[in-house]
């Protein structure tokens, strides 16, 4: 096996013990394809152990999480966060390892892990209810109170920030954790869920299950003693998750993915929409679901745009993340062959390759890489233009005016993000509000991820919201209280 920084736990987290299974499963390296760990394959009995443990934690034997004071779930929190920056050399060359990612992201998304505790650590004391005026003889509150058992399903794509975003928030408000990473980059969750542990979180309040997701992704989701689940990954898997989670009447929240546009009009300052035009779809290599994967030019500046994209894109290198190239390598074989066909069956369509990066020359010649390529001439309608990529794929086309661009931004079901660049400020708001969406960045492409701002989609790309005080909320119900005192 290629060396790691440390030797991730290769069992599951049951309790505040490591179990091995029976069958266990290997991690590749997308850079390289080589064997770099093995992870436990979870089977029914761990994945009912684990939920057993978490409502154990919640409200049973174990202990009762749930109440906790506010205050003490936040100190744990902080120290948390505190671990993960002690080890955050360690959980990068783990995430970049796995996932294939440049590593200067993966030290962004590590240490964006560690603000989602913090920013939770502080949250988790200001979870407020509501009193309600009402007839003079009641008094009305509201209560918000956690769920209990709360499930997620996380994707490959940014196994650390996501663990941060749903683990932290389900921690705050009183919920206990049942997470099931995604078979294709763990490597830094479970390095976290060690952590965990060492930081004195209490026994079954984090539990962690990894292994496919056809079994113990739908084991989870189908069980009938969760009570609360989130999930992040494709919307045909969504359907899946969200029909087993119905038999049971347990809520979801869902972010789903997106196929999200890029508005630059004449009057934008160009130099700063290029930039982040390139670097919406380059991170990751694509393989973000708020990728800005469309590209909408008004006609009046859309070769001169083109050109300088152009330029760009044949100045972007691909290596091994190791190397902190521009653009990674993509998560597995399968991915990538899937990328490449796309291209193809488009060129074959008649679209243009305006222009590609560069493998450099020391890249490893059995990586999952796919150049960034810019794809102009694209018929409207075509799939390109209306179906999420997954890679470092920008599809180019031009509109004529204010209602054209907000027509072609709308021409798909997905429904996450989308940028808008312009200096007239009446069209910001106008087109914040026609786009449906669910983020608007104006004059900027992401907001620097910050991990206050909502997050959620609408159509193909979801519901519910996560990140954020909103984030807070979903992992609570609403309780109404109506005292007659007379």
């Amino acid at each position: 096996m290629s060396e790691l920084p440390v030797t991730p736990q290769s069992g599951a987290l049951i309790g505040d013990r490591w179990r091995e299974t029976a069958e266990t499963l290997e991690v590749l390296r997308p850079s390289s394809g080589q064997v770099i760990a093995r992870i436990a394959r979870c089977s029914g009995e761990e994945i009912d152990a684990a939920v057993a443990a978490a409502r154990a934690a919640f409200s049973g034997e174990l202990g009762n999480w749930s109440r906790f004071s506010a205050r003490c779930r936040g100190e744990w929190l902080y120290a948390f966060a505190d671990a993960i920056d002690a080890d955050a050399d360690n959980l990068a060359a783990l995430e970049c390892a796995d996932t294939g990612k440049p590593i200067s992201q993966a030290r962004g998304d590590i240490a964006a892990c560690a603000r989602y505790f913090r920013f939770y650590a502080g949250a988790a004391d200001k979870l407020h209810g509501e009193t309600i005026p009402y007839e003079s003889e009641y008094a009305v509150m509201t209560l918000r109170e956690p769920w209990g058992v709360c499930a997620q399903i996380i994707p490959w794509n940014y196994p650390a920030q996501i663990f941060g975003r749903c683990v932290a928030a389900a921690l705050a408000a009183g919920n206990t954790c049942v997470l099931k990473p995604a078979e294709d980059a763990c490597l830094s969750v479970l390095r976290l869920a060690e952590l965990a542990v060492r930081s004195g979180l209490p026994e079954g309040a984090l539990n962690v299950v990894p292994g496919l997701g056809r079994e113990a992704g739908a084991l989870l989701a189908a069980h009938s003693d969760i009570d609360h689940l989130s999930f992040t990954g494709s919307p045909q898997t969504g359907t899946l998750v969200a029909q087993s989670c119905a038999e049971h009447h347990v809520p979801v929240t869902m972010e789903l993915g997106g196929k999200s546009p890029q508005l630059v009009f004449a009057d934008a300052d160009m130099d700063a929409a290029l930039d982040a035009v390139v670097r919406g779809i380059i991170q990751n290599a694509g393989q973000t679901c708020s990728a800005g994967s469309r590209l909408l030019v008004e006609a009046s500046v859309y070769s001169t745009v083109v050109e300088r994209l152009q330029q760009r894109f044949e100045a972007l290198r691909c290596d091994a993340g190791e190397r902190d190239p521009d653009c990674g390598a993509l998560i597995n074989a399968r991915q990538r062959d899937k990328v490449k066909a796309l291209i193809d069956a488009a060129v074959a369509d008649g679209i243009e390759v305006a222009a590609r990066g560069q493998l450099a020359e020391s890249a490893p010649e059995d990586g999952c890489f796919v150049v960034p390529h810019l794809l102009t001439q694209i018929p409207e309608g075509h799939v390109v233009s209306r179906e999420e990529l997954f890679g470092p794929v920008l599809a180019v086309q031009s509109f004529a005016d204010e209602a054209d661009a907000i027509r072609l931004a709308n021409a798909t079901d997905f429904g996450l993000c989308a940028g808008v660049w312009t200096r007239d400020g009446g069209r910001q708001l106008r087109l914040a509000r026609a786009i449906r969406s669910g983020q608007v960045f104006v004059n900027n492409y992401g907001a620097a991820g910050g991990v206050e701002l909502p997050f959620g989609g609408v159509g193909r790309s979801g519901h519910g919201r996560e990140k954020g005080f909103e984030g807070l909320k979903s992992y609570t119900r609403l309780k109404t209280v109506a005292i007659r005192h007379g």
